[in-house]
């Protein structure tokens, strides 16, 4: 009996090995849709222009995130008069708005998206703060990296900046204001976007 069930279960260990080795794959009874195959974001947006043009609107780069970078679209904004150049706090609202719009459907396409929420707020600078502070409804350093990062960066094209690439933010209460910049690396690395504040001299 012994000497029977020796081959016959080396046998079958063999058939066993067989089917299993025999693609590489085990095999399965149940239909797999694995999906689409990935596809690269191009991060170009093509076929469509900054926007509508109407009396007072001014164009404008807003930066979204499109494959774990910053990169700028074209926007318009509408700002009555000199009010562009002139009236930081209205600029910096209507730049946020469009940071918190969901990106149009070109952009949608080429990979673009936001991650700047619909319950920030901004408003103007507080009594003693440095020439040229907004502040947000939350602590800068308390938003989302990317979400910091994209209004640095949207901000610091505008009139809004103090200076040309770089932004004074502070938070709802007196919390001391810190100037950040958009640099080549923020735009690169968005994750970074909390550790780039440093305080205004």
């Amino acid at each position: 009996m012994r000497r029977w069930l020796r081959p016959a279960a080396a046998a079958a260990l063999t058939l066993g090995m067989l089917g299993a080795t025999g693609c590489g794959i085990r095999g399965t009874s149940v239909p797999v849709d694995a999906g689409a195959a990935p596809s690269r974001a191009s991060c170009q947006v093509s076929g469509e222009g900054p926007g509508a043009d109407f009396a007072g609107s001014v164009p404008v780069h807003v930066y979204l995130v499109c494959s774990t970078q910053l990169l700028p679209v074209d926007r318009t904004v509408r700002m009555p008069g000199d009010r562009f150049s002139t009236d930081r706090p209205a600029l910096a609202r209507a730049l946020l708005e469009e940071l918190q719009d969901q990106p149009t459907a070109a952009e949608h396409e080429a990979g673009f998206a936001t991650e700047v929420g619909d319950d920030l707020t901004v408003s103007g600078a507080h009594e003693g703060d440095p020439e040229g502070t907004v502040r947000l409804s939350r602590l800068p350093d308390e938003l989302p990296s990317y979400a910091l990062a994209q209004i640095v960066c949207t901000y610091a094209e505008t009139p809004v900046a103090v200076e040309r690439g770089s932004v004074v933010l502070g938070g709802p209460s007196d919390d001391e204001p810190k100037r950040y910049p958009c640099t080549e690396s923020l735009r690169t690395r968005p994750d970074v976007a909390q550790t780039t504040g440093t305080p205004v001299e």
